[in-house]
């Protein structure tokens, strides 16, 4: 099982971003460090949510797939926020984004579109407020699997 460490102001940052974007998924990466089994959260880089029409047309048997029910991150955002990992010594180690008016369970879309190697954080905003969170992670069946979220200290991560 993988674990995520992350400070409240992470969490903090990540419900407030959903809950500025509700109706509609918000998104962002998650820039820190790996070591042993755990994740460690450093950085939370919000993204406009880039669902297009043309992303729409990857999936035409479902037609209800809006930026209400779905994000994407701009390629030139995932560079950006790749370059500037690079020069913190960080990596992205995942992708955070809201399910309004659902549950923090990956969908099928999800999971189809997930990397392995990152984790997902989910948070549910109902009515405008957030409530659940939750961190998931692929397995080697590619099946989404719960990651426990420990609580760091801010004094604890390495910026």
């Amino acid at each position: 099982m993988q674990n995520i460490a992350l400070t409240p102001q992470h969490l903090l940052s990540i419900r407030t971003h959903g809950e500025s974007a509700y109706p509609e998924e918000c998104c962002g990466l998650l820039l820190g460090t790996i070591a042993d089994s755990v994740k460690t959260l450093v950085e939370v880089v919000p993204t406009d949510n880039a669902w297009t029409a043309e992303a729409q047309d990857n999936w035409p048997e479902q037609k209800d797939l809006t930026e209400q029910r779905r994000y994407a991150i701009r390629p030139e955002d995932m560079l950006r926020a790749m370059k500037h990992a690079r020069d913190r010594n960080l990596d992205i180690i995942g992708i955070y984004h809201s399910h309004p008016d659902c549950p923090a369970v990956p969908s099928e879309c999800d999971r189809a579109l997930a990397w392995a190697e990152y984790s997902y954080i989910i948070v549910s905003v109902r009515q405008g407020s957030s409530e659940d969170l939750r961190s998931w992670s692929l397995d080697a069946e590619r099946n989404f699997q719960a990651e426990e979220i420990l609580a760091a200290e801010p004094t604890q991560i390495k910026k």
